[in-house]
């Protein structure tokens, strides 16, 4: 068969193409060595079965079943491929490797802390074979690897000139390092917090938060003011991510659940859309929800903040707080809190400096997610007497990485005025689906 190799080294074959082997084979196991242990909510997604392992998958709509490994929830084994397969044009096919023991290495550890040094994802790695019927460009993305759509973009068309070039400040991390971070596809097709305990450890992180922070990290990396060459990797690598997420996107993907979960998704779409001048990459359906924007929106705090934070879904349905006084708060405000200051935030700040850099505020169409990142970051905190005895949480006013923290506060004044979007909505409970409703800044 003709086979080749996109820009970002994944590989495509001009079909129809006939799989007859792929290794190591998808199929059942005799033992299942898996050590699974519950999270501190006393839950946890897995299951000891040994009905799949190595499975691989054409993923037509992003929704909540997988077919990769049994012991991970929302299993379907009418999903698993079986050979021999005639992979057809325009389809992807996504294989995997599964981890044969658990607890493993978290894919991201060099920026976690020791407790989180490790994590019980079933799968190890994957990999996207993309079957096309003519033979692309050499300078060819990979389309997205979910649907039956597969539009070519081109690394040709990359508008170089709108990165910015920031003075680096703080300690720059290592270039080699991101570009691994963002080598391989971080399969994100499952809409459910029980991805976090299936996605491959040596793809992509298996944590919304680390989404967002590395995300976050990797679009200042590239606003900085270095030769391009060394900029090139991670910038295609960042295009490709936002490739995938869009393909996503208009295949039925949302980004909604859980208190951190579902970070870092919209930026590398709008990323993507930028960079290649493509306009139709950012044009996303109103199913494509995204955390940043419906826990984000404006009202009357009770200490007199005016842009608030919301948890969306934990454990059920979840009610706003941050009006109610801390002595009102229930069980789950707390837990919300606690979110707030643990996983949102803390990692959207370099994302939301990138994007003021790049001017696209308006392109993202949330104004509550800036002013909220706003607040999260000033220094100087106004509201203090009307906190009365409660602190300012300590988490306010920096991140958990100390590049984007030193970013921020060396350029985010410099940041260039722009139009905002004008555009106020709040995310609602209504039964048991959420809308947008208007939001009055």
């Amino acid at each position: 068969m003709q086979t080749g190799q996109f820009v970002t080294g994944d590989w495509w074959v001009i079909g129809p193409a006939t799989i007859v082997k792929i290794t190591p084979g998808p199929g059942p196991v005799s033992v299942d060595q898996s050590n699974i242990k519950i999270n501190r909510w006393n839950d946890t997604s897995l299951k000891t079965d040994t009905t799949m392992r190595n499975g691989s998958s054409i993923v037509l709509k992003a929704g909540y079943k997988q077919s990769y490994d049994s012991r991970a929830g929302a299993f379907d084994l009418s999903g698993c491929i079986k050979l021999p397969l005639k992979l057809e044009p325009n389809l992807s096919l996504i294989s995997s490797i599964s981890n044969t023991a658990l607890p493993v290495d978290n894919f991201c550890k060099n920026i976690l802390w020791e407790g989180e040094y490790q994590c019980q994802t079933v799968m190890k790695t994957a990999a996207v074979l993309t079957c096309l019927e003519i033979v692309p460009p050499t300078d060819a993305f990979r389309p997205p690897y979910v649907g039956n759509s597969k539009p070519i973009f081109l690394a040709r068309d990359i508008h170089w000139d709108f990165l910015p070039k920031l003075q680096p400040t703080g300690e720059v991390p290592s270039w080699k390092e991101f570009e691994r971070y963002f080598q391989r596809p971080w399969i994100d097709h499952l809409m459910s917090w029980s991805q976090q305990e299936l996605v491959p450890n040596e793809n992509g992180p298996n944590y919304g938060r680390e989404h967002a922070r590395l995300v976050s990290i990797a679009s200042l990396m590239l606003c900085l003011d270095v030769p391009q060459q060394q900029k090139e990797k991670l910038t295609i690598e960042l295009i490709q991510r936002g490739i995938d997420l869009y393909g996503i996107a208009m295949n039925g993907g949302y980004w909604n659940e859980g208190g951190g979960h579902s970070s870092g998704r919209k930026w590398p779409i709008l990323f993507a859309s930028i960079m290649l001048g493509n306009q139709k990459l950012a044009e996303l359906p109103e199913t494509a929800f995204f955390q940043e924007d419906t826990q984000t929106y404006y009202g009357k705090g009770w200490f007199g903040q005016t842009v608030l934070w919301q948890m969306i879904m934990h454990h059920g349905k979840r009610d706003t707080y941050e009006e109610k006084q801390p002595e009102q708060w229930e069980k789950w405000d707390k837990t919300s809190e606690s979110y707030r200051v643990c996983c949102t935030a803390v990692a959207w700040t370099g994302t939301a400096l990138a994007a003021r850099y790049m001017k696209a505020i308006k392109l993202w169409n949330h104004d509550a997610y800036f002013d909220y990142v706003d607040r999260w970051m000033r220094e100087d905190d106004p509201y203090q007497e009307a906190r009365g005895n409660h602190k300012r949480p300590g988490g306010e006013t920096k991140t958990f990485d100390p590049f984007v923290t030193a970013m921020w506060k060396n350029h985010r004044k410099n940041a260039p005025e722009q139009e905002m979007s004008g555009i106020y909505r709040k995310w609602v409970w209504q039964g048991n689906n959420g809308v947008w409703i208007p939001n009055q800044k």
